[in-house]
């Protein structure tokens, strides 16, 4: 047996490999020509429905196409479009058996100005009876495309008016759900409703790395690069919200990531960079991205949000929302093992980080989604304020923080590790 040279085989360590990558592949200058871009005031701070959205969305599909990224569905392009309705209902007639029903009985998601349901309409009728969990029973019809009239069983009259949560966000869809709380199930009715709609165009741009041997499982790198737009001027600062660490130093990263990775060419599981638009407004975006896929197919998310301050441990250290809620960052530990870097379990539990960014609704779903930041959220200077511009951030560090994310994520996306799934529900 030919004798191998002790350092071909050191070069040859899988960790050493994957550190040495991400140090020469991921820059500190392609950090700064990204996030300089993505918070410059020509971007007009990045406001859902603007001209600078649409040029930020416009940036990042050209990254993506430098990358070598596919679209998410074959013969696409980058951008993932969506229409967001938001509704009011104006009349309601209803009866059920002939009986009468009070319109705050009747709460309807569909994107029609004018909607008339009736026995002979072929809508499907479904029953939430009692004991049941209203919120958990809703949210997975809403994810469904039909025509239904859902009888919701009388026990809920003190929750029923808590389903108009879920009414925002409302896609546009051809479907229409109509949910009556009813103390029977009727033979016979008929519902007549009016609404006022208003449309607004959007667009999360979105890339995948197809996997070489496991396609059908993904891994979802993402941030939000929509923010506040142009308000009024505060003390001392101009009108433009940047947005430069929230949340550009995000999406700068996901771009830097597509690069690495596509680069590398070794992911078994196929990898999806998702620019998600609407946060500030509802995370209405990621609510979409993810009723396009299939939770049980994705492995893994890593959503990163506002990445370029040092965080309470100062640098070389970042924290994973819901670190108790799986074991991936336990993984990503385990893979930065030895290293300078470290991750901390969100230290602002109070605040309720895990449900509050784009990982939340993949999260409620069971998918070890979480959120990887820095961000000081009870003493962030620049938070959503017109100063949170590039000069503010420590763009070392972010760069560190870009590196420790490739390096911690390897055996993810490599299909080696795969992190438990999160346990979670609704409250009735």
């Amino acid at each position: 047996m030919k004798k191998i040279p002790l350092w071909l085989l050191i070069l040859g360590m899988p960790g050493l490999t994957v550190a040495q990558s991400a140090d020469s592949l991921i820059s500190s200058r392609e950090v700064e020509r990204v996030e300089r871009t993505l918070s410059a005031d020509d971007m007009q701070g990045r406001a859902v429905g603007t001209a600078g959205i649409e040029k930020a969305a416009l940036f990042i599909s050209n990254e993506f196409s430098q990358a070598g990224l596919q679209s998410l569905e074959p013969g696409g392009n980058f951008r993932q479009e969506f229409t967001l309705v938001r509704t009011r209902q104006i009349s309601t007639e209803a009866s059920l058996d002939g009986h009468p029903l009070e319109s705050n009985n009747v709460l309807v998601f569909s994107s029609a100005k004018e909607l008339a349901v009736q026995t002979s309409s072929g809508y499907k009728k479904i029953l939430i009876r009692k004991g049941e969990n209203l919120m958990a029973a809703a949210s997975l019809l809403l994810r469904e495309e039909l025509d239904a009239l859902v009888l919701v069983d009388t026990s809920f009259s003190k929750y029923f008016s808590k389903l108009a949560r879920l009414k925002e966000p409302q896609f546009k869809s051809g479907k229409n759900i109509v949910f009556v709380l009813s103390a029977s199930n009727p033979a016979q009715y008929e519902i007549k409703v009016k609404q006022e709609v208003k449309e607004t165009r959007l667009a999360n741009i979105v890339g995948v790395l197809p996997g070489k041997s496991r396609k059908n499982e993904y891994v979802i790198f993402s941030a939000h690069y929509d923010h506040l737009g142009v308000e009024k001027p505060e003390a001392g600062t101009d009108s433009i919200y940047n947005g430069a660490n929230d949340d550009a130093s995000g999406t700068t990263a996901v771009i830097l990531l597509a690069k690495y990775f596509s680069r590398l060419q070794n992911n078994e599981r196929s990898i999806i960079f998702a620019a998600f638009t609407a946060e500030e407004i509802g995370e209405y975006g990621s609510a979409y991205f993810s009723r396009q896929l299939e939770p049980s197919r994705v492995v893994a998310m890593f959503n990163i949000e506002m990445i370029g301050t040092e965080s309470r441990w100062g640098s070389g250290s970042a924290y994973i929302t819901g670190f108790e809620k799986s074991d991936m960052g336990a993984i990503l530990e385990k893979n930065l093992a030895g290293g300078p870097f470290r991750f901390y379990p969100d230290p602002y539990p109070e605040q309720g980080l895990f449900y509050r960014s784009d990982n939340a609704t993949l999260a409620r779903l069971g998918v070890p989604a979480h959120t990887i930041s820095t961000s000081k959220m009870d003493s962030e200077k620049y938070y959503h304020t017109p100063a949170d511009e590039i000069s503010t951030l420590d763009l070392g560090n972010m760069t560190d923080i870009v590196k420790a994310i490739a390096k911690s994520s390897a055996t993810i996306v490599s299909g080696k590790d795969t992190p438990g799934r999160v346990i979670t529900g609704y409250l009735k």
